[in-house]
């Protein structure tokens, strides 16, 4: 009974949203274009590199060099591989969705086990430090001092949903191996039978690592074009508005205004829109909008948890987890950038500083110019990499003669 209830309210949703396509077509198209233009010009060339990297450095050997040297640490402070370190790192660097990608991946090739793949996959999404200083600090709330509270709160956010989800299936025997051997002579000899073990041309490894990377990005794509037309639905037909009217009172628990609530509820759906609609609010304090935005940033929003969880379900790693440690994630930075609020941007501010002394005014600057960059001359980089991508099929497709 409760399946056929289930199948009903997914098939009503579905006949709803056809309809309010039909209904707002120009609307609809606008946002599809909006979504398309950031993948396209942003999100395509942003992450490619990344993946690409990732791959090669799996095919190598790499990945399992820093499991093996990462594994006193990762094992008995996260309860995961020491490999879990290097998809810790790809995924700061990069942001959504690779954690999901690498800790799926790895999952694929029994490195991690399920429980393992739950907990790492937790605290390994995140927002990438170009985005958090460059898009948000400087682009939407034009101001750089903020960007060091966002990602400290960030990250402390992960940190701590990482711990919290050791625990999670801790009846798993999670015990740290013991190392009879030189660590580096152990990591090093993993790192070599990996390579034998998948030994192919390295021409090979190149095109199936940029074959590899550009399908899950393409598959990004339409995740993000689809929420962006389902966001700019929801605000059209006032859905949007009344779901904030419930918000509002959860808001007003925590003394936040109610004009933050539509902002919080299109985060909740897409984080770059909910980002700058709440550094837009002008009856809110600049602390406000920070925690709204903190929050904001580490739920992920439904469009990249929609990206997490077909990536996922690819590896057989339940989503339900992931989705819990988002909520957490949300309230851990929100109450970290409450914390950080007075050292780092009130008293500063009070020293006539503008940046804390120990931040150069370069580590503000780069990320912009760099996001800049991206938006410029990103279309040539996703326009040519996708043409190499129909070479490289159209090659391995072609029957031999």
């Amino acid at each position: 009974m409760k399946e056929k209830w289930k199948t009903l309210l997914l098939s009503s949703i579905i006949i709803c949203l056809c309809i309010a396509l039909l209904r707002y077509p120009q609307h609809s198209f606008e946002a599809a274009v909006r979504g398309l233009h950031m993948w396209w010009n942003v999100v395509f060339p942003s992450l490619l590199p990344f993946f690409i990297v990732s791959e090669i450095l799996i095919g190598f050997g790499v990945v399992h060099f820093l499991g093996v040297l990462l594994e006193p640490l990762m094992r008995p402070v996260f309860k995961v591989p020491g490999i879990g370190g290097f998809v810790w790192a790809m995924g700061m660097a990069s942001g959504y969705p690779a954690g999901a990608k690498l800790t799926a991946r790895l999952r694929q090739q029994q490195q991690l086990s399920a429980i393992e793949a739950e907990r790492l996959v937790s605290f390994t999404n995140s927002s990438n430090p170009l985005f958090i200083f460059g898009a948000i600090s400087v682009g939407f709330f034009h101001n750089p001092n903020i960007g060091m509270i966002l990602a400290l709160s960030h990250y402390l956010g992960n940190i701590c949903v990482g711990f919290m989800m050791r625990f999670h299936g801790k009846d798993e025997n999670d015990a740290t191996p013991k190392q009879k051997k030189s660590l580096l002579r152990q990591a090093f000899r993993a790192m070599h039978e990996t390579r034998l073990k998948h030994s192919q041309a390295i021409g090979k490894l190149l095109g199936d690592a940029v074959r590899s990377s550009i399908q899950t990005l393409l598959m990004i794509g339409g995740f993000i074009i689809l929420f962006s037309v389902l966001n700019k639905l929801l605000y059209i037909t006032n859905i949007t508005k009344w779901l904030a009217d419930i918000v509002q009172y959860a808001l007003a628990l925590f003394h936040l205004p109610s004009e933050l609530s539509v902002p919080f509820i299109a985060g909740l759906f897409e984080i770059t829109l909910g980002s700058q609609m709440t550094s837009e609010v002008t009856s809110a304090t600049l602390l406000q909008k920070v925690m709204i935005t903190s929050f904001i940033l580490a739920f992920g929003g439904f469009s990249v948890q929609a990206q997490v969880a077909s990536i996922l379900a690819e590896a057989h790693i339940r989503f339900q987890p992931f989705f819990v440690a988002r909520i957490f994630h949300g309230f851990f930075a929100s109450f970290f950038a409450f914390l950080l609020w007075e050292p780092l941007y009130v008293q500063p501010l009070e020293s006539a500083e503008t940046l804390p002394v120990w931040l150069p005014e370069a580590t503000i600057r780069w990320p912009m110019l760099y996001i800049h960059w991206i938006e410029q001359y990103g279309f040539f980089v996703t326009a040519t990499v996708c043409l190499l991508y129909v070479i490289i099929a159209f090659r391995r497709e072609k029957p031999p003669v």
